[in-house]
């Protein structure tokens, strides 16, 4: 099992209408990752969402993964996720950006997609409906991989269009492009991914263990995909999940009691109105449920909601997930009620004490996968004009062929 955090620009209260403190919440955030990046963690994931206000004001992940990418050496990074409705914006400049994002990142790039999980969010884009945004990914999805590979590419549709050859650069850095990854909040979306040989994000608003049958489902379409999206198969699946890791197991414990605990969750249930919610979960402004008292938390600890605890106890908890067909388990930073210098202490004791325990592979899997990549497209699909140049630059990287 490999390990990540998961970073979605959360600003609950007064603070999401002052400018400061949301200054703040983004440098701590991608501070949180360049600090991760010394304790063995494999992957961040950047969320991408648009005007919901509190729940996520990072609207736009790559500014933020190309700053990070500079301050880090290991780490993957990933948007989580780029959604695809065309009345957003072109798909050419999604994967010019998922490009550009591979070259900086140098490999260290994780596209993660999906369609949107909202009807307030998706409709800021031209007023998008969610019922419209399965076929933009479906058809999206499938072209994007041709202009990281085709020199030539036209395309036209209802949806977008390329309407004369194009060369959408850059390409990709390396060998193959960036993992692919769809975002699942429907149960039939993680068959979907695993047919398509993509990975799978799963968002752990269940407990973790009744999500076993649809990561089943997905790793047995994985086996016998029907088609492979784009030059590899990237088998895997990232689940989020809760996390509290601290030497201290009674303040741990005392985080995950404290008032407050559970309002993200509260806004989920408003935004998030295309996955389906909880029985009695409450939807903001209603207060959260939260933890009334140590037999609570231990059955939510019991049930999978979360890890709680010291590094001891926490890798004990992890031991259970091991009947879980998850391949990274990812965690919200920062998880609530802890102070910034307690993230900063999870992150460390979580990467030093815990980790080590179950990745024992300093290899990330993606990177594996990606070596496996295969031109799947022509480059050149049309007559090229002959322009018969004859003279570069003496600078130029590489010279005309003979």
């Amino acid at each position: 099992m490999e390990f990540g955090l998961f970073l979605n620009g959360y600003l609950p209260g007064p603070a999401a209408h002052d400018r400061d403190s949301e200054h703040t919440m983004l440098m701590r955030e991608a501070g949180y990752v360049v600090h991760a990046d010394n304790y063995n963690w494999k992957y961040a994931w950047f969320g991408e969402h648009h005007s919901l206000t509190e729940y996520s004001h990072l609207s736009a992940p790559s500014p933020m993964i190309g700053y990070v990418a500079a301050k880090t050496e290991q780490i993957h990074l990933g948007t989580a996720i780029t959604s695809f409705p065309t009345a957003k914006e072109h798909p050419v400049r999604i994967a010019e950006r998922a490009a550009m994002l591979d070259h900086i990142c140098e490999g260290r790039y994780e596209f993660g997609t999906g369609r949107g999980a909202g009807s307030h969010e998706v409709a800021t884009f031209n007023g998008t409906s969610t019922s419209e945004t399965k076929a933009m990914w479906d058809e999206v999805a499938h072209e994007i991989p041709r202009m990281w590979e085709e020199r030539d590419y036209s395309y036209q549709s209802e949806l977008f269009s390329v309407p004369s050859p194009h060369n959408i650069l850059p390409k990709p850095y390396g060998v193959g492009h960036p993992p692919i990854w769809l975002a699942c909040g429907n149960p039939s979306s993680f068959a979907k991914a695993g047919s398509l040989g993509v990975g799978a994000i799963a968002f752990n608003f269940d407990p973790i263990y009744t999500l076993k049958p649809v990561l089943e489902a997905y790793k047995e379409a994985a086996e016998s995909p029907d088609e492979i999206l784009g030059q590899f198969q990237n088998n895997n699946i990232m689940m989020t999940n809760s996390v509290i890791c601290l030497e201290d197991r009674d303040r741990a414990r005392e985080i995950a009691m404290s008032p407050g605990r559970g309002y993200l969750y509260t806004m989920v249930c408003l935004y998030h109105d295309t996955m389906p919610k909880r029985e009695g979960a409450t939807v903001w402004p209603e207060p959260p449920m939260g933890l009334a008292d140590e037999e609570t938390l231990d059955f939510a600890i019991e049930e999978g909601y979360m890890l709680c605890g010291n590094p001891e106890e926490v890798c004990a908890q992890l031991e259970r997930y091991k009947d879980v067909p998850a391949d990274q388990l990812v965690f919200n930073v920062p998880n609530e009620g802890f102070t910034h210098e307690e993230t900063l202490e999870s992150i460390e004791v979580f990467g030093t004490q815990v980790i080590p325990n179950f990745d024992l592979d300093p290899i990330h899997s993606t990177t594996k996968m990606r070596a496996t990549a295969q031109p799947k497209y022509q480059a050149i699909n049309g007559p090229l004009p002959d322009f018969g140049v004859t003279v570069i630059p003496e600078s130029a990287l590489l010279p005309l062929e003979d």
